[in-house]
């Protein structure tokens, strides 16, 4: 959740959408997010839309951690208002941060609760939160369950101290894995492990030991993400002055490969560039919903939605977020249409990271001779190609910016 919000045209009091957004709503997958701002501790790399006590303190009581689900559940029932009587059985849920795991457990279930109540969930609905391994413990766990939660993901980022100290990250190695033995404990049927590699001064050794660790715990998914050092942050201040080293893109390109190697000889499968799972029943649905352009309500401060080629976003404030929805009015701050063209451009950023790639039939002319070229140079799938799809090579992925830049033209 990214903390800064683009410009928008302005969004009606009461949330509603225009009458085409509507239309076909329930024949496509739809899902929510919940976003929950608060964190303990921020992290140094850190750019979402995050706060500790002691930057809400001033906010007042309407912006606390303790009223916070009753919050939420009333942008929940908006959602039902605006989007009237359609069925529209929930396919996904995934709260995230933030860190949710903050919040009681009851907090969290009742966020459920309002969604089962007001849409519906699918039989095979996916329920997932984000965890700090440090927020939970199997009392916890077993609570989110009973609730109806199915799937979990811990913040694990590394398995060496002074990596995670880079990082501001203060759970103790291993007690990431020692979370994912409780979730299972708990009846939890997917978990996930979150791992950053690129932070400066750690070394191959290190990311590989980091890799090992998160193998061993028996995950059945894994994400990997290269860092980003996003201006304004704690982190980006120390590699300006010189505190840090920069690390370059060569060193992200062999740590990628590195990832790629030890994760497929333990049974992983990448499925999208910094995701891998074990099949496909352990994918996170919930993204697929984004990347494949389907509908989803974000719910809290900050949170994007997108419906019918209409997205929009929330106040970033938790306190305007509240003050919004204690007035009657919606807590959306702007909005967009997004253009025929938009679309198709974005169809392709997204779908291309994708294992299964995107349509050929996306491409225009220029795209088209980009993606021969890129076959030409082994950064595209031969296979999917000959059936009319631009799927990316393990060397396409190394490379997948460049290349959607060029398929985009």
């Amino acid at each position: 959740m990214p903390s800064a919000l683009p410009d928008g045209e302005p969004v009606p009091s009461d949330g509603s959408l225009p009458a085409h957004a509507l239309t076909g709503l329930g024949d496509r997958p739809f899902g929510f997010y919940l976003h929950v701002p608060y964190c303990a501790t921020r992290c140094g790399y850190c750019d979402f839309n995050t706060y500790t006590a002691t930057e809400l303190h001033s906010s007042g009581a309407v912006a606390s951690q303790e009223t916070y689900a009753q919050n939420l559940v009333g942008e929940i029932r908006l959602a039902r208002k605006v989007l009237g009587s359609a069925e529209l059985p929930v396919r996904t849920v995934f709260l995230g941060g933030g860190t949710p795991t903050l919040l009681p457990a009851r907090d969290l279930v009742a966020m459920l609760t309002a969604i089962r109540e007001e849409f519906g969930l699918a039989e095979d609905a996916e329920v997932t939160t984000e965890a700090n391994p440090e927020s939970v413990d199997p009392a916890y766990l077993a609570e989110l369950r009973e609730g109806g939660f199915n799937r979990i993901s811990f913040g694990m980022q590394s398995a060496r101290p002074h990596v995670l100290k880079v990082l501001d990250r203060h759970h103790t190695p291993g007690r990431p894995e020692a979370c994912v033995a409780e979730a299972r404990a708990a009846g939890f049927e997917h978990v996930n492990l979150d791992l950053i590699y690129g932070t400066p001064g750690e070394s191959d050794e290190d990311w590989r030991a980091s890799l090992a660790a998160a193998i061993g715990a028996g995950p059945d998914h894994v994400s990997a993400y290269s860092l980003i050092v996003e201006e304004g942050t704690r982190l980006a201040g120390r590699i300006k002055r010189g505190e840090l080293p920069m690390v370059d893109d060569d060193v992200h390109a062999d740590r990628y490969l590195i990832a790629e190697q030890a994760l497929a000889a333990a049974g992983y499968h990448w499925y999208e560039v910094s995701n891998w799972a074990t099949d496909e029943a352990a994918r996170c649905r919930h993204n697929e919903l984004y990347w494949t352009g389907a509908d989803w309500w974000g719910a809290g401060p900050g949170a994007h939605s997108h419906v019918g080629g209409v997205r929009w976003w929330n106040a970033k404030h938790p306190a305007a977020y509240a003050r919004a929805l204690a007035e009657g009015r919606t807590p959306a701050q702007g909005r967009e249409v997004l253009p025929a063209e938009d679309r198709r451009v974005e169809r392709i950023l997204l779908e291309l990271r994708l294992v299964e790639g995107c349509p050929l039939d996306l491409l225009a002319p220029a795209g088209l001779k980009a993606a021969e070229r890129a076959l030409a140079d082994g950064l595209l799938a031969a296979e999917p190609f000959a059936a009319g799809r631009a799927a990316l090579t393990l060397r396409g992925r190394l490379l997948a910016d460049a290349v959607v830049r060029d398929l985009v033209d």
